[in-house]
């Protein structure tokens, strides 16, 4: 990769001159929160421009002296210059690195959901076993999570769950998972033991913040109250504590019962809904711009990102990047960061 180029410098210094322009605007702070997204935007480009031209102009001035030691054969100072090349090296990998969560809000929480796909049991199971690996992954990289929703299934397994996961560039990494999960494997719950193809559709959004503008018309609103459930569906709670909310003019379902009052789970659902919501349109903008650009764009069932194979070989192929990893067990244990960053590489490279 070549980083000067990805990383557009002089386009970020166009942008610099124009949010400068708009900032000395009299009519500027009229909305004073576009303002300071504005503002921290502007901030941010000049601190990144700074970094690189002084990187740019200490790589230039490191082989100026490179060649003056050389002719000089001054072994101390071209060892010292080697050593300080390194550094700069260094911190250009982390920063192409950080490239990779270039997003608005790939440095947000996420809100991450999971939910089995047509197969009853056994899709139930698999959706379990999607939701252990992305909470032991959370754990591998120090995140916190907080299981917001969660639904039992019948026999085993769940139906759906929606987990908050707290940490730096959560979204980031986990907006990489958005997709449907394919499991081949010899089924626990076939009397004849045979192979079955299980399904889950995982979805990702950023928690977003209370400044995020996402319009919700109250009238547009069913809310549904109901008493919490446990595994098997058997009731919790005697009260009617959990919520349900459907937003009718999309269809979008969202529910909340781990929370103890009605009110806190009314808040949580509400939240969802608006990641949600937020989703939806960019995704519509997503395919906006594929359907001008000409790509294909598969939407949900038939968009399969990985295969999980158990039977009759054990192998974990990611059919965006055509990764392949062996330890399939590894991965279900939560070992799947080398996936999602191959992925993330391989979409910062692709052609705008």
């Amino acid at each position: 990769m070549n980083s000067w180029s990805v990383f557009d410098i002089p386009g970020k210094e166009k942008e610099i001159d124009r949010l400068t322009k708009e900032s000395e605007a009299p009519d500027f702070w009229d909305d004073p929160t576009v303002a300071r997204k504005k503002m921290q935007r502007l901030n941010d480009l000049r601190e990144e421009v700074a970094w690189w031209r002084y990187a740019e102009s200490h790589a230039a001035d490191l082989l100026g002296l490179y060649d003056l030691a050389a002719e000089d054969e001054d072994e101390t100072t071209l060892q010292q210059i080697a050593e300080e090349a390194e550094r700069l090296a260094q911190t250009l990998e982390r920063k192409e690195f950080l490239l990779l969560f270039s997003g608005e809000y790939d440095h947000s929480d996420a809100l991450l959901s999971v939910h089995a796909g047509a197969g009853g049991t056994d899709s139930q199971d698999w959706a379990q076993m999607l939701l252990r690996m992305y909470l032991r992954w959370a754990e591998r990289q120090g995140f916190k999570t907080e299981v917001l929703d969660l639904m039992h299934g019948e026999e085993a397994g769940i139906k759906s769950a929606t987990v908050l996961v707290s940490g730096d560039y959560a979204y980031g990494y986990l907006k990489a998972e958005r997709g449907v999960h394919r499991l081949v494997r010899l089924s626990p719950f076939d009397a004849a033991h045979r192979r079955h193809t299980s399904f889950a559709l995982v979805e990702v959004m950023p928690d977003l913040e209370e400044d995020v503008e996402v319009e919700i018309n109250p009238d547009d609103l069913r809310i549904d109250v109901f008493r919490s459930s446990g595994a098997g569906g058997q009731n919790v709670q005697k009260n009617s504590t959990a919520v349900r909310i459907t937003h009718i003019p999309t269809g979008i379902v969202v529910s909340c019962q781990n929370e103890r009052s009605q009110v806190q789970n009314k808040e949580v659902a509400m939240r969802i809904l608006r990641a949600r919501l937020w989703d939806l349109e960019m995704q519509k903008r997503e395919e906006e711009q594929a359907r001008l650009k000409g790509k294909h764009v598969e939407a949900g069932w038939g968009n399969q990102i990985r295969s999980y194979v158990l039977h009759p070989y054990h192998m974990v192929k990611d059919h965006r990047t055509e990764v392949e990893v062996g330890n399939v067990d590894a991965v279900l244990d939560g070992d799947i960061t080398d996936l999602m960053i191959a992925y993330l590489k391989q979409s910062i490279q692709e052609p705008a």
